[in-house]
C-alpha cells in the first residue's frame, strides 16, 4: 500500500465494511480505520449471564440527556460495529416506504428516488450477506428482482405451532430473511444468535461477510484501535485534506484522496460536529443545519405470550414474522409496524430486568412463553437530534409516533390472546437499547435541506461520503441493516465511475 491511501473509510459496521467490499476490485488503496478491535473467541460470548446480566460487552462510556443526565449506551466499538450483535433480520424496506405516508402523529417523507433505483442493490446485498429467505409469504414484500439464495432458517416444532395457530386465525406469518447459517451456529452452543456476539460462528455479519470479503483483495488494509477524532478541510473549506486520529496514545493523522464515513448514526454525526472550523462553523456539510437532527429510533418493545399449555423447548426461536398491521392498522387506519420474533429469551435474560425474582421462577415462566417484537416507525424529527457539549455526546430524542406502537402492541397481545396465550406481558425498549439508531445526516436532493445527496456525497465537501444508517431520510418500521448494506453497494459503484475513472 502507498503511504497515503486513495480512500479512508471510517467504521468497519455495516456500511463501512460493504462499501469497502464493493470498491475492493476496482485496485484503489482503501484503509479502514476502526475504534475498537475483533471480537475474540471466548466463553463469555455464549454466556447470558455475562451478556445480559453483567454487561461484558456493553461500552464503558456515558452519553448524556439534554437535561444532563447521564447513561450508558448500548453501542459496541469492535470490528463489525453493532451488526456482531445484531439479529441478523436482512429485511427490505416495503415498496411504500420510498413514499410518503400518512401516520397517526405526522408524515414520513417520500425519499429522493423510488424503491426500484435501491432494488437491484438490495439484491446484491441478499447475495453478498448470504439471506436465507423465501418469497410469497408476505403481502407487503415489494418485487424481487432474484431470488434468496438459501432457504429460510427452519422453524423449531414450538414455534411451527404457533405459526400454524396465527394462520388460522387469519395472519400471515412470513419467514423473516436471515443471515444466519443455523448448523454452525448451533454446533458452536445451543444459544440464540440474537444479542449475542459473533465470532465467525455461522451469522453474516459486516466483519464476517463483507469484510472479509474486502480482506481478500490486498489494496484493502484495516488499522484497529484507531478512534478517529477530527476531519480537516483544505484553505477552501470543502476538500477532506486529512483525517485525525488516536491510535493506542499517538496522534496520527493520514490524507486520503476520498473518506467515506460509517461511525453510525450517533457517532458519524457527532465527528462532523467536531470537526468545525472557520470555513465551516456549524460542522461539516452543515449547510443545512441538518447534521445531528432527525435522528430516529425504532419504536419497539417486547412481548412475551405465556400459556401453562404451551411447551417452548426451542433454542433459537427468531424464523418469522407478519405485517398484517404494517400498511394499516387493520381496519382502514393509519400504519401501526412490523411484529417479529426475538431470539429466544430465557429465565437469564429475563433476570437482567427483573433482578427480584429468582432465576428459577423465570426459567419456569420462560418455559411456557415466546418473545416476540413489536416495532412501529419513529418519524423524522429536527428536534430530535445528537450535539456535542465539549467532551459529551448529547442525544434528545423525541419520540414519535408512540401512540401508533402502543396500538400495535394492543393488536398483537390480541391476536396472541386469541392463538391460545392468556397472559400477554409487555416492556418497551429504552433510549439504552440502540433500537436501530438513524438519520442525522440525510440524504436529498438540496444542499440547502440535507447534508448528502443521493449518492450519500456531502454536498459541502467533494470528496466526502457518509455510508452508515445516518444517511436514512425514514426509519420505516423494518430493521434497516440491509438497506445501509444495498446503498453502501450503489454508492461503491458510483465512487467507481465517477471518482475512480482513469
Amino acid at each position: 500500500m502507498t503511504a497515503e491511501p486513495d480512500i479512508v473509510i471510517i467504521g468497519s459496521g455495516i456500511g463501512g465494511s460493504t462499501l469497502a467490499c464493493g470498491l475492493a476490485a476496482t485496485g484503489a488503496n482503501i484503509l479502514i480505520l476502526e475504534a475498537g478491535e475483533r471480537l475474540e473467541d471466548r466463553p463469555e460470548n455464549r454466556d447470558q449471564r455475562a451478556i445480559f446480566q453483567r454487561g461484558h460487552f456493553r461500552p464503558k462510556e456515558t452519553w448524556y440527556e439534554k437535561g444532563g443526565a447521564g447513561f450508558n449506551p448500548g453501542n459496541y466499538y469492535n470490528v463489525g460495529g453493532n451488526s456482531k450483535f445484531y439479529g441478523a433480520v436482512l429485511v427490505r424496506y416495503r415498496r411504500e416506504d420510498f413514499e410518503e405516508m400518512q401516520h397517526r402523529e405526522g408524515v414520513s417523507p417520500a425519499w429522493p428516488f423510488p424503491y426500484e433505483e435501491l432494488e437491484p442493490w438490495y439484491s446484491r446485498a441478499e447475495q453478498l450477506y448470504q439471506v436465507r429467505g423465501v418469497l410469497g409469504e408476505d403481502p407487503t414484500e415489494p418485487v424481487h428482482s432474484l431470488p434468496y439464495a438459501f432457504p429460510p432458517v427452519p422453524d423449531e416444532p414450538a414455534i411451527s405451532d404457533v405459526r400454524k395457530r396465527l394462520k388460522q386465525n387469519g395472519v400471515h406469518p412470513y419467514s423473516l430473511p436471515l443471515g444466519i447459517d443455523i448448523d454452525k451456529w448451533i454446533a458452536k452452543g445451543k444459544t440464540p444468535w440474537d444479542a449475542h456476539p459473533n465470532s465467525f460462528d455461522g451469522k453474516m455479519d459486516a466483519e464476517t461477510a463483507a469484510l472479509a470479503n474486502a480482506l481478500q483483495h490486498p489494496n484493502v488494509k484495516i488499522k484497529t484501535g484507531a478512534r478517529v477524532t477530527r476531519l480537516e478541510t483544505a484553505a477552501d473549506g470543502r476538500t477532506i485534506e486529512a483525517v485525525h486520529y488516536d491510535s493506542f496514545g499517538e496522534t496520527k493523522v493520514v490524507r486520503p484522496k476520498l473518506v467515506a464515513l460509517s461511525a453510525g448514526a450517533v457517532q458519524s454525526a457527532v465527528l462532523l460536529l467536531r470537526s468545525a472550523n472557520d470555513a465551516n462553523p456549524r460542522g461539516l456539510a452543515n449547510r443545512s443545519d441538518q447534521v445531528g437532527r432527525n435522528f430516529m429510533n425504532h419504536n419497539s418493545s417486547a412481548v412475551l405470550a405465556v400459556s401453562p399449555w404451551y411447551r417452548n423447548d426451542s433454542v433459537y426461536q427468531k424464523t418469522f414474522g407478519f405485517n398484517d398491521f404494517y400498511l394499516s392498522d387493520g381496519e382502514g387506519g393509519p400504519p401501526l409496524g412490523n411484529v417479529q420474533l426475538l431470539g429466544r429469551i430465557s429465565g437469564t435474560i429475563l433476570k437482567a430486568n427483573m433482578p427480584a425474582y429468582p432465576e428459577w421462577l423465570l426459567n419456569r415462566i420462560s418455559a411456557h412463553a415466546i418473545d416476540f417484537y413489536a416495532m412501529s416507525e419513529d418519524l423524522p424529527s429536527p428536534e430530535s437530534r445528537i450535539t456535542v457539549d465539549g467532551e459529551r455526546i448529547v442525544m434528545q430524542w423525541v419520540r414519535t409516533n408512540w401512540q401508533a406502537h402502543l396500538d400495535l402492541v394492543s393488536k398483537l397481545k390480541g391476536v396472541l390472546r386469541k392463538a391460545g396465550f392468556p397472559i400477554v406481558l409487555s416492556r418497551p425498549f429504552d433510549k439504552r437499547t440502540p433500537s436501530h439508531q438513524c438519520g442525522t445526516v440525510k440524504i436529498g436532493h438540496d444542499g440547502a435541506s440535507a447534508p448528502l445527496d443521493v449518492y450519500c456525497r456531502a454536498f459541502d465537501h467533494p470528496n466526502l461520503f457518509v455510508v452508515d444508517a445516518s444517511y436514512l431520510p425514514t426509519s420505516a418500521a423494518v430493521n434497516p441493516a440491509l438497506s445501509v448494506a444495498a446503498q453502501a453497494l450503489r454508492v461503491a459503484e458510483h465512487i467507481s465511475q465517477t471518482d475512480l475513472r482513469p
